[in-house]
């Protein structure tokens, strides 16, 4: 019988939140003292680079940034050790307008002791985004 590690059963946890646009359940999986830093230091996402600390800014967090959105996640491989996991992979979001952005980096996450995420980390660079534009419907001039 195998036992999945405590972080990277808090970072599936999480994903799949995500993927069921299920707000509640992703900013439970928080500790209440939790830091989420996507990505690390400053960004248009955290001007300051403080990261959002706590339920509540962690909640806005969802908010603004994947509430509105599609987010899939692509884990190519995992690595876990004390009371971290470390994810690389890529992560596909589809904006409300049919932009579609992939960004390539290592999320972390930190557990405590009763399995809540204390710390996401997210490593990716703002200039390496991979954005398409919308498929644009067929026009007019084209059809037959």
């Amino acid at each position: 019988m195998t036992h999945e590690h405590p972080a990277r059963a808090a970072a599936q946890r999480s994903m799949e939140a995500v993927h069921r646009k299920d707000k509640e359940a992703w900013v439970a999986n928080f500790a209440d003292d939790a830091i989420l830093e996507d990505p690390i230091g400053r960004s248009p996402l955290d001007p300051d680079g403080q990261g959002h600390r706590g339920r509540e800014a962690i909640a806005a967090f969802w908010d603004k940034q994947i509430g509105p959105n599609r987010v899939l996640f692509n884990v190519a491989r995992s690595y876990a050790a004390g009371s971290e996991v470390a994810n690389v992979g890529t992560i596909t979001i589809v904006m409300e307008g049919g932009l579609v952005t992939l960004v390539d980096g290592v999320f972390t996450y930190r557990v405590n002791e009763a399995g809540k995420v204390t710390a996401l980390r997210a490593f990716w660079e703002i200039d390496r985004l991979k954005l398409f534009p919308p498929a644009s419907p067929p026009s007019a001039a084209v059809r037959s």
